[in-house]
């Protein structure tokens, strides 16, 4: 709008940011072209995650996150829950742990999806092999 005033959907979407603790791009898109789709979303979302009931939000995004894993969502969305698990007080090793869940369900592959979005998100350390002790490429499927 010119006058400066907000609409609603510019509203919506930074109601969500402050709520959620982020907001994805399709949230952006939706908010633009199907604002009533992302409300009736958005409130689903609001009823099962966000609202306080029986497990706490910070339990809640480490069973967002392994379930975000599993289903080998964009890494940008991963790392988006793993840094409100941490603004909520998760240490790293508890969202390390969750994701490792995903090892006998759903196998390394998957695993590896969440393990590297949690690597960005902790801006995690790598330990390097020795020169001469295998520090050749690596098929990191295994």
């Amino acid at each position: 709008m010119r006058d400066g005033s907000v609409t609603p959907q510019q509203q919506y979407i930074d109601d969500m940011a402050r709520t959620r603790g982020y907001v994805l791009d399709y949230h952006k898109v939706m908010a633009s072209h199907d604002y009533e789709v992302l409300q009736a979303a958005n409130d689903l979302v609001g009823a099962v995650y966000l609202r306080q009931r029986t497990l706490d939000r910070r339990t809640k995004e480490l069973l967002f996150i392994l379930s975000l894993t599993v289903m080998r969502a964009s890494k940008d969305h991963i790392v988006s829950h793993v840094r409100v698990a941490l603004d909520l007080g998760a240490e790293p090793e508890e969202i390390l742990e969750a994701i490792e869940i995903a090892l006998p369900e759903a196998g390394v592959v998957a695993f590896q999806w969440g393990l590297e979005a949690w690597a960005e998100a902790v801006n995690a350390s790598r330990l390097e092999p020795s020169a001469g002790n295998g520090s050749g490429a690596q098929d990191d499927s295994q």
